[in-house]
């Protein structure tokens, strides 16, 4: 069930909404890295040791997730 809110959700003018809104953006792109990087590595394991890019893929994609947080939990600016 999605959360409620107790007014009109306005990105722009509520500060607590953005940073709901922020919040659960950083989830599903955790939960996608988590989907992405699992299934990634399960195959590579399984079928093609070859694949030398995964390691890369799994690093950089998680060196942006890092960025994501830093940026929503110490750059964000959530006060006005």
């Amino acid at each position: 069930m999605p959360p409620r809110w107790p007014r009109e959700p306005d990105r722009k003018n509520d500060p607590e909404y953005r940073r709901l809104d922020d919040r659960m953006n950083f989830a599903v792109h955790v939960a996608l890295f988590l989907a992405c990087n699992s299934g990634v590595w399960f195959f590579h394991n399984f079928n093609h040791p070859d694949w030398f890019w995964v390691n890369q893929f799994s690093f950089i994609w998680g060196g942006i997730l890092l960025l994501h947080l830093i940026y929503i939990s110490a750059i964000a600016d959530y006060s006005r």
